[in-house]
């Protein structure tokens, strides 16, 4: 009979479901062995809770599994079928177990966020009592999305994106397990089909066991049994998905980042977004992309828009505590700022300048007057001997040399006149100007 006759009509997702915390994959630093949710959950220690994390990423089997090892009543409650009534059917039953048992039930309340501010009152009295303890789920920010007095009854964690060894964990235990999985129609899976679903998934779980269910019943045909050939042109098809040529480790990565490079050094927001979505949906790593971002933003910005930086990592950010899909346009704000922000070089001239200065002159000693000097020895020896400190002269500035003797006149920091860093260019004219007319210390204020 077929796995996907009317004797199995759940989902592979729902099957697959983990039913002891050890199948759980990923989240290693909320469940390993020191950590302190998975030392809770395995000592059955009760405690409300919110889980904020990507779809896909587990919060229900956790939520599930907190109430499995507790022993306790677990209830489910979605925020966007069910209302007030449900609510109090579930206190009703949580009355009763409290009576009976001494211990309350478990409230998982998915999607949380889509309460409003009344509804999530609603729970509180009953939280504060101790007859539920409240399990709540979302995927956006609880910071804005729950209210302040929940908040601080509950633990807030945070659940990340399955990395790609983990969906691929996930597959292949779907492929295998002859009991939950399609283990018994011999999936015969391709690298590179295993390559496309892991993609496609974008750290989804869930995603992930849908679109191989999907791609095993449109392999399978009219057949009832297997085996099952799984090539990349059959999951392309069954999804209605073409893989996008990229290879991670091979030349379509890199000569995609450099063309991705290459279009915000050239200022073309055009073609900087349309690089950027193309490794996206090729399944490129986008915490790689944020640290090609971050490192242009420092290379071929600069100091004409300090700004920049802080855009890329913003964007950085953004995917880590947001990630797909939502984050996708965080990653494209920050393209953009950078292919239209104004650009230099200098730093990283300035950068190759100071390597190559000291790798030729060596490790040049520092100059006397702007040594420590923690101890009498130091002083006597004349550590910190001259020094002037800048704030007890006008402008806070004093003519003072903060180079090694060999490199006094070394000049590794040129700035360009594009953007802020025009500004930073008159700045050090000026103050190189006050220190070639300053033969003296200058006027203490």
């Amino acid at each position: 009979m077929s796995l996907f006759s009317q004797s199995a009509p759940r989902p592979l997702a729902e099957r697959m479901r983990p039913e002891r915390l050890k199948d759980i994959v990923g989240q290693d630093h909320l469940l390993g062995e020191d950590a302190f949710l998975g030392r809770a959950i395995r000592s059955g220690r009760l405690f409300s809770i919110i889980f904020w994390g990507p779809p896909g990423s587990g919060k229900t089997t956790l939520a599930r599994l907190m109430g499995a090892y507790a022993g306790v009543s677990f209830h489910a409650f979605s925020a966007v079928t069910s209302g007030v009534k449900a609510l109090r059917e579930v206190i009703s039953v949580a009355e009763t177990e409290m009576k009976s048992r001494g211990r309350p039930v478990i409230l998982f309340v998915d999607e949380i966020h889509r309460f409003n501010k009344a509804q999530q009152d609603a729970f509180l009295p009953h939280v504060e009592s101790g007859l539920i303890i409240l399990i709540g789920a979302t995927t956006q920010n609880p910071s804005f999305e729950v209210i302040p007095p929940l908040l601080s009854r509950a633990r807030t964690v945070v659940l990340k994106p399955l990395a790609e060894k983990d969906i691929q964990t996930l597959i292949a235990r779907a492929l295998q397990d002859e009991e939950r999985g399609l283990g018994k129609l011999n999936v015969r899976m391709e690298p590179e089909a295993m390559t496309l679903l892991v993609g496609l998934s974008n750290g989804d779980a869930r995603v992930a066991l849908n679109n191989l269910e999907s791609a095993v019943h449109y392999a399978l045909g009219n057949k009832s049994e297997g085996p099952v050939p799984l090539d990349l042109s059959t999951v392309e098809n069954a999804l209605n998905k073409r893989a996008l040529p990229h290879d991670k480790d091979g030349e379509a990565h890199y000569d995609t980042i450099s063309a991705f490079h290459k279009s915000l050094r050239g200022s073309d927001a055009q073609a900087s977004v349309y690089w950027l979505y193309r490794m996206l949906m090729a399944g490129e790593d986008p915490l790689f992309i944020c640290r090609r971002m971050i490192r242009f933003a420092s290379e071929d910005v600069g100091l004409a828009d300090p700004m920049a930086l802080q855009v890329a990592l913003a964007a950085f950010e953004a995917w880590e505590k947001v990630g797909p899909p939502e984050a996708e346009l965080a990653l494209a704000e920050a393209a953009v700022y950078l292919a239209a922000a104004p650009k230099s070089n200098a730093l990283y001239l300035t950068e190759k300048a100071v390597k190559s200065e000291i790798e030729r002159s060596g490790a040049l000693p520092v100059p006397l007057h702007i040594r420590n000097a923690p101890t009498g020895l130091m002083k006597r020896l004349g550590y910190s001997r001259g020094y002037r400190y800048p704030h007890n002269y006008a402008g806070a500035w004093v003519r003072q040399e903060y180079l090694p003797e060999n490199v006094k006149d070394r000049v590794f920091y040129r700035p360009t006149g594009r953007g802020e860093e025009g500004e930073i260019k008159r700045r050090l004219n000026r103050l190189a100007q006050a220190k070639s007319k300053h033969q003296g210390p200058g006027k203490k204020t």
